[in-house]
C-alpha cells in the first residue's frame, strides 16, 4: 500500500507562500469562526494558527458556544466582511446541527471566502473561474491524481461526508476533472445502508471524524482510500476514519492521519489567504 506524504507537498506550498508574502511586504490576516466544541475543528484550527505563524499570516479565531443564535454569528461575519484588516474569512465546519450552514456561509463576502464554499463561488467554479478554489476538495483531488496518475477512466468514487455543502462542492471539483462521484452525508459513525456502495468503490473518501470506522473487510481490493476525517483520543493520539493497520494489505493507496490531507488543506488555505490579501491591491 502506497502512503501519501501530504506534509511534504504542503511544506513546498508553504515555503513558496512565505517567500511571496515577504516579497510583497504584506501581512495577511485570516479570521476563523468556530462554533461548539468539535474536537476535529480544534485540531484543524491549531494547525492553521501554527502554519500561519511560520509564514507570516495572522490567524484570528472567533469562537461561539454551540447554542449561540444564528443571527449573532452572521452579525459577526458581516462585521469581519467590512474589516479591511481581514484578508480572508472561514467558518470551521461542521457546524452544530441546529444551525443553517448554508445561510451562515452565504453571509461571507465571496471575495473573502478563502475556503471556497460560498454559493457564488460554487457557481463560478462551474465556469472554471472561482474567486478561490475550495481547499479541502482541492487537496483530495490532488491526492487522487497522485494515486491514479491522472487516469480516472472507469473509476467509481464514493464520499462519506459530514455536510451537504461540502458534499456538493467536492462533487463539483471532482466531476469537472472527469471523475464521477456519489456522496452520502453521515451524521453518525454508523455505515449501515452504505455497505454495498463502499464495497464497490474504486475510490473511497471519508470526511466524517469517526475513528477507524472503515475496516479492510468493508473495502474493495486495491481501493484508493482518501482519509480526511480526524479524531483525537483521550491520550492525545490522533487517528482518521480509516483503520490504517486493518487496510494495509488490501488497499492500494492511503492518505494517512496525521500527515496526509490535513497539512495539505492548511497549506492551500493559507495560499488562498495570501491571494485574497494580494487581490485587495487590484
Amino acid at each position: 500500500m502506497k502512503i501519501f506524504n501530504g506534509k511534504k507537498v504542503a511544506e513546498k506550498i508553504l515555503k513558496e507562500t512565505a517567500a511571496a508574502i515577504k516579497k510583497e511586504k504584506i501581512r495577511p490576516v485570516l479570521a476563523v469562526l468556530s462554533v461548539g466544541e468539535d474536537e476535529a475543528s480544534k485540531i484543524y484550527i491549531k494547525l492553521k494558527k501554527d502554519a500561519g505563524a511560520k509564514i507570516g499570516i495572522e490567524v484570528a479565531e472567533y469562537h461561539f458556544e454551540a447554542q449561540t443564535q444564528e443571527d449573532l454569528i452572521i452579525e459577526k461575519i458581516e462585521s469581519l466582511n467590512k474589516d479591511e484588516q481581514v484578508s480572508g474569512l472561514i467558518v470551521q465546519l461542521p457546524l452544530p446541527a441546529i444551525l443553517n450552514t448554508e445561510r451562515i456561509i452565504k453571509a461571507i463576502d465571496p471575495k473573502k471566502d478563502v475556503d471556497g464554499f460560498h454559493p457564488e463561488n460554487r457557481k463560478l467554479l462551474e465556469k472554471n473561474k472561482p474567486w478561490f478554489w475550495p481547499v479541502l476538495p482541492s487537496a483530495i483531488l490532488l491526492a487522487i491524481k497522485t494515486a491514479l496518475k491522472n487516469n480516472f477512466k472507469g473509476k467509481k468514487a464514493l464520499a462519506l461526508v459530514n455536510s451537504e455543502v461540502f458534499g456538493q462542492t467536492l462533487k463539483l471539483i471532482l466531476e469537472r476533472e472527469g471523475l464521477s462521484l456519489a456522496y452520502q452525508v453521515k451524521n453518525t459513525c454508523i455505515v449501515l445502508g452504505a455497505e454495498k456502495e463502499i464495497k464497490s468503490a474504486d475510490i473511497l473518501i471519508s470526511v466524517c471524524g469517526c475513528a477507524k470506522m472503515i475496516k479492510a473487510e468493508m473495502i474493495k481490493n486495491e481501493a484508493i482510500l482518501i482519509d480526511a476525517g480526524i479524531t483525537r483520543y483521550h491520550d492525545g493520539k490522533v487517528v482518521g476514519d480509516i483503520d490504517q493497520e486493518s487496510v494495509k494489505d488490501k488497499a492500494a493507496f492511503l492518505t494517512p492521519v496525521p500527515g496526509g490531507i490535513g497539512p495539505l488543506t492548511v497549506a492551500l488555505l493559507l495560499r488562498n489567504v495570501y491571494l485574497a490579501e494580494l487581490g485587495k491591491r487590484t
